[in-house]
């Protein structure tokens, strides 16, 4: 990223973009719905705010599934809402 915000003469703070996922928990999501799959894989974005603190962000798994018109998936989307919790959880300790 650097090296496009030399071309640009732009200067950000640090900012990372993480892209994850599991085609079986995908796969099922897209056959809840399959206007899913422009959303996946998921991602989290972390950064630096101007005062040093870093945070990160994700899209809530029931944003997707209300975005999408999900049914029948509340299992897997629990099952998503968990992983990002245990992702959470490491990233931070």
């Amino acid at each position: 990223m650097q090296w496009a915000q030399k071309k640009v003469g732009v200067t950000l703070r640090p900012t990372e973009l993480v892209i994850f996922g599991n085609p079986k928990i995908g796969s099922k999501l897209m056959n809840c719905g399959q206007t899913v799959a422009i959303d996946l894989h998921q991602k989290a974005l972390i950064i630096e705010d101007e005062k040093g603190q870093v945070w990160r962000t994700h899209n809530n798994p029931q944003y997707l599934a209300n975005r999408h018109g999900l049914k029948g998936c509340e299992k897997v989307i629990s099952k998503i809402k968990g992983a990002l919790g245990t992702f959470a959880a490491a990233a931070t300790k």
